[in-house]
C-alpha cells in the first residue's frame, strides 16, 4: 500500500487570512530580490519560507475552510463512492486538521484495493473566497482487477492452519465491489467452497456489508465419530475496527458413516438449522499478532442460536473471552507472554438444563497450533493433539466380534460445554546476529487447560475444585521460524499432566500457524 501523499501548492495561501498589506508587500520584495539571486539561493530561501510555514502549522492553530473536493481520475469508479470516503475533508477547520484527515483519507481509498495511488493535493480556494482551499484527489484505478492469492490462515473454531485459495475481481460495477471464490483445506479433513462480495458502501450505510455463501465439509470420524456438512449464508452486517456482527444461516447435517458412533454422538446426528448473530469486539495493541513483545489484546465473542421458527433450529448461547499481555525485558529482545481464555456453551429453550449444547459448537482443546497466535478463544495446547482431551465415550463394538473382550472399537471425544486455557511464553533473540536478522528466535513455554461438561444436569455436581484439579499441563523449549505465510515452531513438549484417555506426548512437535 503506498505512503499517503500529500501536495502543498503553495504555502502562502494557507496564511493569507491572517497577514496584512505589509507583509504581502515584503513578500513581494522578497520575489523581486530572489530573481537577482542565484538558485543555490533561491532554493535555500524557498525552503526555509516551507519550513517556517510548517513549523507555524505544528505550532499554531492556522484556521481554513475547505471550499471544494475534487476528485479526478475514476474513470469506472462512481463518484459516490469517492464522495463519502473523502466526506471527513470538509469537517477540518484547521490546517492540522486538514493534513490529518486527508491522510485518513488516503489510506481508506486505498483499503478499498481497487486503486493503484492515491494523490491528495492541497490548493488555494476561488480568490474573492480568503481562507478557503480546494482539495484535489486524483486517482489511478487498478490496471489488474483480476487478482489470485495463496496463503495459510487461522479460524478461531479451527484446531489446526487452513491453506486457502481466493480468485478476487475488483469493483465490476464501479462501487468498490469485491467478488471472490475461494478453496480452502486444512490437515484435520476440512473442506470448504465459498463465494462472496465486500460492499464498502451499500445504501449509504457507514460501515461495509459483506455476504458470502459457503459449502464447508468436515471429518471428524478419527476423534468424534461423524462427519458434517453444512451449506449456508453468512452476512456481515457490521464491521468497524473493534466492532463486527455476523448473521450465519446454513442447513447443517451430521453423519456416521462407520455406524460406531457412541450414544452421545449417535443422539445429535442428522439434520439442523444454523440461524445465529455473532458479535465480537476486540481490541489488538500488540506490535506483532506473530511475534509480540510489547501490548496487550482482549477479545469477547457472543453468539445467539436459534433465530429461525423451525423445530430443527439448533438453539445455544455461546461465550468466549480471550485476554493477552506481552510484556519486554530489555535484553536480546525477550518478551514474556501471558494469556489466558475461556468459553462457555449453553442450550436454551424448554427443557434446555436435560439437552445437550450442539455438538459442533462445543469446546476441543488441542491442535497443531501455538496458543501465542491464536486470539479468540480456548482452543489449543502445546503437545496435545486435535481434539486431544475432555469428555470420552466408548464407541459401538464391532458386529463381526461381539464376544471379544479384547476387540476395541476406541473411544469418541465430545467436547466440552465449559473451557479454560492459559499459557506463558519466554521469547528471545540467539546471539547471533544472522538469526536475529531473519526473525529466527527461540521460546521457552508452558500451558495449562480443560474441558468439562454443564449440561444435561451435569451442572449439578459440577465443582470449580474438581475442575482445577484436573487440568491438564505441558512446558517445553524451542525455535520459532518466521515466514511471510506462516510462524513454524519447532519444539520439544513435555506433557506434565494428562490423563488416561487424553492423546498427547512428550517428544518432538512441528506447528504452523498464522495470525488470527
Amino acid at each position: 500500500m503506498a505512503e499517503p501523499e500529500h501536495v502543498i501548492s503553495d504555502p502562502g495561501v494557507q496564511n493569507h487570512n491572517n497577514e496584512d498589506e505589509n507583509e504581502i508587500q515584503e513578500r513581494s520584495d522578497d520575489v523581486e530580490d530572489d530573481e537577482d539571486e542565484d538558485p543555490e539561493s533561491q532554493k535555500a530561501k524557498l525552503r526555509n519560507r516551507f519550513q517556517n510555514f510548517f513549523r507555524r502549522i505544528q505550532n499554531e492553530s492556522v484556521s481554513i475552510r475547505v471550499h471544494d473536493v475534487l476528485i479526478k481520475g475514476n474513470t469506472k469508479t462512481k463518484d459516490t463512492l469517492i464522495e463519502a470516503e473523502t466526506a471527513s475533508l470538509k469537517d477540518a477547520s484547521t490546517i492540522k486538521e486538514l493534513l490529518a484527515a486527508s491522510g485518513d483519507v488516503n489510506f481508506r481509498l486505498q483499503a478499498l484495493e481497487i486503486f493503484d495511488s492515491v494523490k491528495i493535493t492541497l490548493d488555494s480556494g476561488p480568490p474573492e473566497l480568503p481562507g478557503t482551499a480546494n482539495v484535489i484527489v486524483d486517482v489511478v484505478e487498478t490496471k489488474s482487477p483480476l487478482l489470485g492469492e495463496i496463503g495459510v490462515f487461522n479460524k478461531g473454531e479451527a484446531s489446526s492452519s487452513t491453506l486457502e485459495g481466493t480468485l478476487k475481481y475488483k469493483n465490476i460495477f464501479g462501487y468498490g465491489d469485491l467478488w471472490d471464490g475461494s478453496l480452502a483445506y486444512d490437515c484435520d479433513h476440512k473442506a470448504e467452497a465459498s463465494a462472496g462480495v465486500f460492499l464498502p458502501r451499500f445504501r449509504g450505510l457507514g460501515n461495509p456489508v459483506t455476504a458470502r455463501l459457503f459449502l464447508q465439509s468436515r471429518d471428524w470420524l478419527k476423534f468424534s465419530s461423524f462427519k458434517e456438512r453444512s451449506l449456508g449464508l453468512s452476512l456481515g452486517l457490521f464491521s468497524t475496527r473493534n466492532h463486527d456482527v455476523v448473521y450465519n444461516l446454513a442447513w447443517r447435517t451430521l453423519t456416521d458413516p462407520s455406524r460406531m458412533a457412541s450414544s452421545s454422538i449417535r443422539g445429535q446426528l442428522g439434520h439442523g438449522l444454523l440461524s445465529s448473530l455473532k458479535y465480537t469486539f476486540k481490541i489488538d495493541r500488540r506490535n506483532s499478532p506473530l511475534r509480540p513483545t510489547r501490548g496487550f489484546a482482549f477479545v469477547s465473542t457472543t453468539q445467539i442460536g436459534g433465530l429461525a421458527p423451525d423445530s430443527h433450529s439448533l438453539r445455544f448461547l455461546r461465550q468466549e473471552l480471550d485476554l493477552r499481555c506481552a510484556i519486554p525485558l530489555g535484553f536480546y529482545h525477550s518478551a514474556l507472554n501471558l494469556g489466558i481464555s475461556a468459553g462457555v456453551v449453553f442450550p436454551w429453550g424448554p427443557g434446555f438444563s436435560s439437552m445437550p449444547s450442539p455438538l459442533p459448537e462445543k469446546f476441543f482443546l488441542g491442535g497443531n497450533l501455538s496458543p501465542v497466535c491464536t486470539l479468540g478463544g480456548p482452543t489449543s495446547l502445546w503437545g496435545f493433539r486435535t481434539k486431544g482431551l475432555g469428555p470420552t465415550e466408548p464407541r459401538r463394538q464391532l458386529q463381526n466380534n461381539p464376544a471379544d473382550e479384547n476387540s476395541d472399537s476406541g473411544r469418541d471425544y465430545l467436547g466440552g460445554d465449559l473451557a479454560v486455557a492459559a499459557f506463558a511464553d519466554f521469547s528471545f533473540d540467539f546471539p547471533s546476529k544472522w538469526l536475529s536478522a531473519k526473525g529466527i528466535h527461540g521460546h521457552l513455554f508452558a500451558s495449562a487447560g480443560n474441558v468439562d461438561k454443564l449440561t444435561e444436569n451435569s451442572h449439578r455436581n459440577f465443582s470449580l475444585q474438581k475442575f482445577m484439579q484436573s487440568f491438564r499441563s505441558s512446558a517445553g523449549v524451542g525455535v520459532v521460524i518466521p515466514t511471510n505465510l506462516f510462524r513454524m515452531e519447532l519444539n520439544y513438549c513435555c506433557i506434565l499432566k494428562k490423563f488416561g484417555e487424553d492423546r498427547a506426548n512428550s517428544g518432538f512437535r512441528a506447528s504452523f500457524s498464522s495470525s488470527s
